[in-house]
């Protein structure tokens, strides 16, 4: 009983962290007006950048019901994406037309992986498959200990897979059989997601719900280091939470990340030493660019520290609470998404903004992918778009 119970706070707090909160009203009896956490409405910007619309193709019911962030992957001139529902899509780049279709018939929580000719995504009944890229075929099929909520990755030897109950499998590439895991022990209480891992050779980084980095041999398992990105303060669990969740960035020799109630900070990747850190509160992940960093506060600021640690570039804070997911550069922007579904497009100069477009209005979970000047958008509600960015005559 005691995990159903857990399980669904954790259920209410994903809900009211991830959603927007579109306000409390109902759960604590606080009239909008009142509520700090109230998503501010949008005001009218100049739009110095004209965002185009090249394509958008449906790709079965998105996220589905399962807060999921089931995000598509570039491959060459085709993008692949996959929906809760199972159906997965080969799509050419730069038109979205079909190249192969399949559906699954299993339930689709973490996606899509990429390495070489293999495809990867993880199940909402705790398996891990592997399908052939250029026809869509299972190669295999393989166990895991829980759900898995974000892309497995492969260095091709080893394919590693986070699974929401603490724990990261690596698996042989080859055949699946499990070769090792590793248990983060799980808090109480966590948001309902998980970090992407990353490979560097046969190094692994990966987060953990316990506010830790670390960096595993991807051979053995064995933890090779070990960072902290923040440490649980307060008395209430809820107060506790510091998931490292979001999208970790990996830049030459030096990783980042950011947790939820905790820090953003810079890491040697090679040996687990802390180079920088800022206080931040965050579970969609960073990008870089232009010498920054780019996060997405839980509060709507939209922070751009620079990448030698020298502090704080910019920030923009006019999308207070509006439930902001992963920045992503995109030529010289930066594009933010909202619950609601708007892309921000801001300067990666000075993060004024620049353009808007709304994409879904069921919102955007996934992380958004970019390539040049075009922007590609997976809408929770199974559309993906792709955008052309560009300066507007006289800008």
């Amino acid at each position: 009983m005691m995990t159903v119970t857990v399980r669904w706070s954790a259920l209410v707090l994903s809900l009211l962290l991830m959603s927007g909160c579109s306000t409390m009203k109902g759960w604590f009896s606080i009239d909008d007006d009142e509520d700090p956490r109230r998503p501010v409405e949008l005001q009218k910007i100049e739009e110095t950048v004209k965002v185009k619309r090249l394509w958008s193709t449906g790709v079965g019911d998105g996220q589905g019901d399962g807060l999921y962030r089931i995000e598509p992957v570039i491959g060459g001139e085709r993008i692949y994406a996959a929906s809760s529902d199972g159906e997965v899509k080969a799509l050419q780049r730069s038109n979205g037309r079909r190249i192969w279709s399949r559906d699954l018939k299993t339930l689709i929580s973490g996606g899509v992986g990429l390495y070489g000719d293999s495809l990867f995504l993880g199940s909402s009944d705790g398996f891990v498959l592997r399908l052939d890229a250029a026809t869509g075929e299972t190669r295999w099929s393989a166990r895991v200990t829980g759900e898995v909520l974000a892309p497995p990755q492969s260095n091709g030897r080893v394919v590693v897979a986070q699974t929401y109950d603490g724990k990261l499998h690596g698996l042989d590439f080859d055949s699946g059989e499990r070769l090792w895991t590793y248990d983060s022990n799980m808090p109480v209480l966590t948001i309902r997601g998980t970090s992407t891992p990353i490979f560097r050779d046969n190094l692994v980084l990966a987060g953990f719900a316990n506010g830790r980095v670390l960096g595993f041999n991807a051979t053995t398992g064995a933890v090779e280091w070990e960072a902290r990105v923040a440490i649980p303060q307060g008395r209430s669990e809820i107060e506790r939470i510091v998931d490292v969740d979001g999208t970790m960035v990996l830049a030459g020799n030096e990783l980042f990340a950011a947790s939820y109630q905790g820090n953003i900070v810079a890491i040697e990747a090679s040996s687990g030493r802390k180079l920088w850190e800022r206080p931040v509160s965050s579970v969609s992940g960073l990008s870089q660019g232009f010498g920054n960093v780019y996060v997405a506060d839980e509060d709507g600021t939209v922070f751009a520290f620079q990448r030698n640690g020298q502090g704080q570039r910019w920030r923009q804070d006019a999308l207070g609470w509006r439930g902001l997911g992963r920045p992503v550069t995109v030529s010289s922007y930066v594009a933010v998404p909202d619950f609601e579904g708007y892309i921000h497009i801001l300067s990666q100069v000075d993060g004024s903004f620049v353009g808007r477009v709304r994409a879904d209005s069921k919102g955007v979970s996934a992380d958004m992918l970019s390539d040049g000047n075009v922007l590609y958008v997976y809408g929770d509600g199974g559309k993906l778009y792709a955008y052309e960015l560009s300066a507007k005559p006289g800008n």
